[in-house]
């Protein structure tokens, strides 16, 4: 270990945070690695440990899976370990005041947003469904208040019209890892800025639920769109055709389109493509779905597998009188 190297402790979950584990490895010396438990997953609901606790068993590092961080017996191991600093990468649980009053050069976060917008367990998705053109990752000091501690370093990235869920979180992991290593060689140089967030301008986005998924056909097109690419993997956008769940993966906006029927009306059989769909404001060509109970296929398949006709009518039913 090289003089004035960091001792860290490094608590992460989901895939997102490996790339920060991976980076952080050459510029502090990692004493632990905290992650939540393993848990049934998949189809197959196999009790399986989290992407964190792979990597970092495959790295060698010691790994900690505590079904609750404040447990008494938790801070002991902790404080036993004496860390510079613990780094928080989407563990998935607010860390507890006695954790976070526990290293000396404080306890710092890799949150994907430019806070405070986007506070909160979504802001991938939410950044995407806003219909945002940037988004970027924050390092900041981690406060008892969820991420409203002080910013170290921010980094801008901008959102693709082609991006979903798993692209942008991807460039976001590596823009991450990438700006937390600056962050705490700063730390250890004793030179990190802290700039306290404006909380007047803070906003909060909660974990996502099915329901966040249900295509609204009296919303624009363009809003369905950035929803369908948000919502890819999960909770994933959905409709409902004749009464049946119906998976929609890809769809475009059509926004010049002013069709007189009703939203969620199949106005449109574009042979070789798929269906176009009314909705609140233009139309939604769809050309990627899943029915029920089926795997994924092009919305071309779907139509001639299930004679989708013009004017069919997709979501709930709706009263055609005012």
């Amino acid at each position: 270990m090289s003089p004035g190297r960091l001792r860290a402790v490094f608590l992460g979950t989901p895939a997102f945070a490996i790339p920060s584990l991976r980076a952080v490895l050459d510029e502090v010396e990692v004493l632990a690695v905290v992650t939540q438990p393993d848990r049934p997953r998949g189809r197959g609901r196999q009790v399986t440990p989290p992407p964190v606790a792979q990597v970092a068993r495959a790295l060698g590092l010691r790994v900690l899976q505590p079904a609750r961080l404040n447990d008494p017996a938790v801070l002991d191991d902790l404080r036993a370990l004496q860390p510079d600093v613990i780094i928080t990468v989407a563990y998935g649980k607010m860390i507890p005041p006695s954790i976070l009053a526990l290293p000396p050069l404080g306890c710092i976060n890799v949150h994907p947003s430019l806070l405070p917008k986007y506070r909160g367990a979504s802001p991938i998705q939410s950044a995407i469904a806003d219909g945002q053109r940037e988004t970027g990752v924050t390092i900041m000091y981690q406060s008892e208040a969820l991420d409203a501690g002080d910013i170290i370093l921010q980094r801008r990235v901008p959102i693709e019209p082609d991006d979903t869920a798993p692209t942008l979180e991807a460039k976001l992991a590596e823009v991450g890892a990438q700006t937390l290593v600056e962050a705490l060689r700063l730390i250890a140089e004793g030179r990190a800025p802290r700039v306290p967030q404006d909380a007047s301008a803070a906003t909060y986005v909660k974990k996502l639920t099915k329901e966040d998924g249900r295509l609204d056909w009296t919303r624009p097109a363009r809003a369905l769109a950035n929803l369908i690419r948000a919502m890819d993997p999960w909770p994933s956008a959905y409709t409902l055709h004749r009464g049946r769940l119906l998976k929609i993966w890809k769809g475009t906006a059509i926004e010049s389109v002013k069709p007189a029927a009703l939203p969620g009306t199949v106005v449109e059989i574009r042979r070789g493509e798929g269906f176009v769909v009314t909705a609140g404001e233009g139309a939604l060509l769809v050309t990627g779905v899943q029915p029920e109970g089926r795997r994924g296929m092009t919305a071309d398949e779907y139509v001639r597998g299930n004679r989708l006709q013009v004017g069919e009518q997709l979501g709930e039913p709706q009263n055609r009188d005012p």
